[in-house]
């Protein structure tokens, strides 16, 4: 779909889901807190105009160029890839309960357990407190793995939480693929 997502389609994408990109023994796990309504329109993640993850993810050296959320299986090419802490789809991640949150915590460390990633980045920090419960948690590696998993979170990417600018967002994911590059040498 080249054009933007019409209102109709929009609300018609309300509460749907989109599929992980996702594979066994991957370098890092993304995970967003969940899809919006026009990553849901599009089947792709992190697909709505100033979203910052794809820039991040290339100002932090994860893709070797600016990806579009249409690329987004070709994540897999570089051992990474994509899920969500809740599945499905909203207009604002806001209207997510704490109960769902913590059901799909409870979901998405199944699937860590199943597909092992050397990384599991958890890209929001409320999200992720809520889900783990964790209510200090900081920006940043964590102490507590999920199995052999490490876990890392990341600032929320979204163009609302804009206290974090592009280039601190480039840092924190730099950060992480310093980590994974580390790990991944030893």
């Amino acid at each position: 779909m080249s054009t933007r997502p019409t209102k109709d389609q929009l609300a018609a994408a309300h509460g749907t889901t989109i599929p992980d990109v996702i594979a066994p023994d991957l370098d890092v796990l993304f995970c967003g807190i969940n899809p919006g309504l026009y990553s849901g329109v599009l089947q792709q993640h992190f697909a709505r105009p100033g979203n910052r993850f794809w820039p991040a993810l290339h100002a932090g050296g994860f893709t070797p160029r600016l990806y579009l959320p249409s690329e987004q299986e070709r994540l897999l090419d570089l051992r990474l890839g994509i899920t969500n802490v809740v599945a499905r789809t909203t207009a604002r991640a806001d209207e997510l309960t704490d109960d769902e949150l913590r059901e799909g915590g409870k979901i998405l460390v199944a699937k860590v357990l199943e597909y092992r990633p050397e990384w599991l980045a958890v890209v929001g920090i409320t999200a992720y407190r809520t889900a783990f419960g964790f209510p200090k948690a900081r920006v940043g590696p964590q102490d507590q793995p999920i199995g052999d998993t490490h876990v890392w979170v990341l600032p929320n990417p979204s163009g609302l939480n804009a206290h974090w600018t592009p280039a601190a967002l480039g840092e924190e994911f730099g950060r992480l693929r310093a980590a994974s590059l580390d790990r991944r040498n030893r």
